[in-house]
């Protein structure tokens, strides 16, 4: 598979696997802004994609950022759909208590590229019955 990028930034960086084997590509800030706690910012990467036929891109957080600064990001994961053109931008807020620089040129995201199937939709009149049947949150307990 290929991912097409188009920087529209020049300080933008090519998103990347940091290791041999990773999920995510790592996404990188274009622009240097302050989060406050309990704030949320649209940060900027600088790239368009063009993803491969039958894919979507999937915008997540970087654990790291969580664990020692409570940064994560809302709508997550983020869908980047297949016929989306417009740049990567990164939705994030700060669960923390102090506030979070984010520098130009950060790792402040990844994305993970995924197959997608698209389904038939039927309207019908019933639904099969299964052993859970309508039970949902928290419906298995704790232990």
């Amino acid at each position: 598979m290929k991912l097409l990028v188009k920087k529209i930034n020049e300080e933008a960086k090519i998103p990347f696997y940091a290791h041999s084997g990773d999920a995510g590509l790592d996404l990188f800030s274009v622009e240097e802004t302050l989060i406050r706690s309990m704030e949320r910012k649209l940060v900027s990467t600088g790239i368009k994609i063009q993803l491969p036929a039958n894919t979507e891109a999937q915008v997540r957080p970087r654990s790291g950022l969580a664990l020692k600064y409570g940064i994560t990001l809302l709508n997550s994961p983020g869908t980047v759909d297949e016929g989306y053109r417009g740049e990567i931008k990164v939705l994030m807020i700060n669960f923390g208590e102090k506030p979070f620089l984010v520098e130009k040129g950060m790792k402040i995201a990844q994305m993970v590229v995924k197959p997608v199937e698209q389904v038939c939709i039927e309207e019908v009149d019933e639904l099969s019955d299964t052993e859970r049947g309508q039970k949902g949150f928290g419906s298995t307990g704790m232990e």
